[in-house]
C-alpha cells in the first residue's frame, strides 16, 4: 500500500480550518466537501466513482440544485459544501469503507441504527466483513424476535380495546389475563402459584410412587391404601392440568397457533399419558390376550411403566412462571451453532483417542478391558467429559498418557464454547426481563 493513499481519498477537515482561503474555487472540479452532523470532510470525486449507487455517488450525477437537495439536506454553493444531518459516528464507518473499502461494525452502535445508516447512504449489508456480519445477523435476529413479540403484546391489546365489551368479551379477556399474566393482578398471581404448587405435587408424588414396596405391590396386581393415596393425588393434580389446559385453549385466538406451541405439546405429552394409562388398566383387567401367555401382560405393563415415567415432563410447566427456565430454553435455541461445534470437536477427539488406546492396551497391557473400538468410544465419552465411572482404565504407561491427553483434550474442548454461550444467555436474560417489565408497565 502506498503511504497516504487513504488520507487522499478522504481528508478530515479541522473546525478551525477556513474553507474560504483554503480550497481555490477550481477545487470544486476535483474536490467536494461532506458535513455529516458539524463533521466536515475533504472527497475527491475520484474516490465517489468507485461507488456510484450510493448516496454520495449520486451527487456526480445531479444537475440542478432541486437534485441536490434531493439526496442532502443542504448545499453551500460557495464551499461546494453539502449538509447531512445524519449521525457522525456511524458516517465514521462509511468513511472507511470509502476509503479502504471495508465495512466494519462498532461494538458501541446499536445494530437497528446501524442498518438504517446503511439504508440511507445506500451501501448494502453484504459489503460487511465476515467477522462483524456474524454479530449484526445474530443482533437483527434477537431484534426481529423482541418485535414480533411486541407486536403480539400489542395485537392482543389493541384487539381487546377495538372489540365492544360485552359480557363475554370482558370474561374472556380477564380469563386471558388470569392464565397468560400472572402481573395483571391477584387471580393470575394465584392461578400461577396453584400451578407451580401441582407441579411441585406432582413431582414428589412421582417419586414416592417408585419406592420398593409400592413396586412390589404393583407387580403383585395388589394396591395398599398407599398405592390408592397417591393414585387419588395424581388424579386430582391431573384434573388441574387438563383444567388449565382447557382454560388456556378457551381464551386463545388462535387456537391451531396455540396447539403449536412449544410448551403446549409437553402439557399433552404430560397430561395423555395418565389417561392412557387408566383406559389400559380399565380394559386389561380380567384380560388376558389368547394364545399369547404372559408375554402380552408383560408388555402392557412395559407400556405402562413408560408412561408413567413421561409423568415427569409436568417439571417443565414451569417454564411458563420461570424467567431463568425461558432463558435457558432460549439460549439453547440461539446457541444451536455451538451445541453443534461442541459435539462435533467431541466426536472427532473421541475418533481419534478411542482406537489408539485400543491398539496400545491390546498390544502392551496384561488384562485385556477394552475388548472393542466401540467399547473404548464409551471410555473416551466418560473421560473427555471428565465423568470417568472408573469401569474400564488403561494399565500401561503409554495408555495412560494417551488418556491423560484425552481428559486434558476435553477440558479444553468443552471450555471452547463457554464462553459464547454465557454470553448468549446473558443477553437473553436481559431481554426477557425487560420484555416482562414492559409488560407490567402496560
Amino acid at each position: 500500500t502506498l503511504k497516504g493513499v487513504f488520507y487522499q481519498r478522504a481528508k478530515l477537515i479541522h473546525p478551525q480550518e477556513d474553507l474560504l482561503k483554503a480550497f481555490h474555487p477550481d477545487d470544486r472540479k476535483h474536490h467536494i466537501i461532506i458535513n455529516v452532523g458539524g463533521i466536515k470532510y475533504l472527497l475527491p470525486w475520484t474516490t465517489l466513482d468507485e461507488f456510484p449507487l450510493t448516496r454520495l455517488g449520486q451527487l456526480k450525477f445531479c444537475n440542478n440544485f432541486d437534485d441536490i437537495l434531493n439526496i442532502c439536506d443542504d448545499y453551500d454553493v460557495t464551499c461546494n459544501e453539502f449538509f447531512f444531518d445524519r449521525n457522525p459516528g456511524a458516517f465514521r464507518t462509511i468513511l472507511t469503507f470509502l476509503r479502504v473499502g471495508k465495512l466494519r461494525l462498532l461494538r458501541e452502535m446499536c445494530a437497528l441504527s446501524f442498518q438504517e445508516e446503511l439504508l440511507y447512504w445506500g451501501i448494502e449489508e453484504d459489503n460487511l466483513d465476515w467477522c462483524c456480519k456474524r454479530r449484526y445477523l445474530q443482533k437483527m435476529e434477537e431484534l426481529t424476535e423482541i418485535n414480533e413479540r411486541e407486536e403480539d403484546l400489542i395485537e392482543n391489546e389493541t384487539t381487546g380495546e377495538t372489540v365492544e365489551e360485552t359480557k363475554i368479551g370482558l370474561c374472556m379477556r380477564k380469563l386471558q389475563d388470569m392464565v397468560e399474566r400472572p402481573q395483571s393482578g391477584l387471580p393470575g398471581k394465584v392461578f400461577a402459584c396453584l400451578s407451580v404448587l401441582f407441579v411441585t405435587i406432582t413431582a414428589v408424588n412421582l417419586s414416592i410412587s417408585t419406592m420398593p414396596d409400592l413396586r412390589e405391590e404393583e407387580e403383585k396386581g395388589e394396591c395398599s391404601q398407599m398405592c390408592y393415596n397417591i393414585f387419588i393425588v395424581e388424579s386430582v393434580c391431573v384434573a388441574w392440568f387438563s383444567l388449565e389446559f382447557l382454560l388456556r385453549f378457551i381464551q386463545a385466538k388462535s387456537k391451531f397457533a396455540f396447539l403449536r406451541r412449544p410448551l403446549t405439546l409437553i402439557d399433552i405429552i404430560a397430561i395423555l399419558p395418565y389417561y392412557i394409562t387408566l383406559l389400559v388398566d380399565t380394559t386389561s383387567v380380567g384380560y388376558k390376550k389368547p394364545s399369547s401367555g404372559s408375554i402380552y401382560l408383560d408388555k402392557v405393563g412395559l407400556v405402562l411403566r413408560i408412561l408413567r415415567a413421561l409423568r415427569i415432563l409436568y417439571v417443565m410447566r414451569l417454564a411458563r412462571h420461570s424467567l431463568g427456565l425461558q432463558t435457558l430454553g432460549l439460549t439453547a435455541r440461539r446457541c444451536t451453532r455451538e451445541f453443534g461445534l461442541l459435539l462435533l470437536f467431541l466426536c472427532v477427539a473421541i475418533a481419534l483417542f478411542a482406537p489408539l488406546l485400543y491398539v496400545i492396551e491390546n498390544e502392551m497391557a496384561d488384562s485385556q478391558e477394552f475388548t472393542s473400538i466401540p467399547a473404548c468410544y464409551w471410555w473416551a465419552v466418560i473421560t473427555m467429559t471428565t465423568v470417568g465411572y472408573g469401569d474400564m482404565v488403561p494399565r500401561s504407561i503409554p495408555g495412560q498418557v494417551v488418556a491423560l491427553s484425552s481428559i486434558l483434550s476435553g477440558i479444553l474442548l468443552m471450555a471452547f464454547p463457554v464462553t459464547s454461550i454465557f454470553h448468549t444467555f446473558s443477553r437473553s436474560y436481559v431481554e426477557l426481563k425487560q420484555e416482562q417489565e414492559r409488560i407490567m408497565y402496560r
